[in-house]
């Protein structure tokens, strides 16, 4: 069978079994996707698992990250950390943020 196309690949469709606010970080297995729109529980919504966010950052001293750095979800803590061991890979930083910043620039899974 050869390879037929579906669509572009921006956002994926998903069905939470709680509710998700817009703005949340969805992480399944080793994809993170963000929402767009809140989605209510047991219904289809989706994901987008491209693009440009400002996300959560960990903070405090030597927590600068600078541009291209690969960045993690922490879920626990609900923010991106450039630690891998602390969570899933969600993209990399496309702008510095200093220590004690509270957010930085990412590209979703770049």
């Amino acid at each position: 069978m050869i390879a037929t196309f579906v669509h572009k690949g921006d956002s994926i469709d998903y069905t939470p079994a709680a509710d998700v606010a817009a703005g949340d970080v969805v992480v399944q297995e080793d994809l993170v996707g963000i929402a767009k729109l809140d989605i209510a529980a047991n219904t289809l919504g989706s994901l987008s698992v491209t693009g440009i966010y400002d996300v959560p950052k960990i903070g405090g001293p030597g927590m600068a990250i600078t541009t291209g750095t690969k960045l993690y979800w922490d879920s626990a803590n609900k923010y991106v950390t450039p630690t891998e061991i602390e969570g899933k890979y969600m993209g990399k930083a496309v702008a510095d943020a200093g220590d004690n910043d509270a957010t930085i620039r990412m590209k979703l899974l770049a």
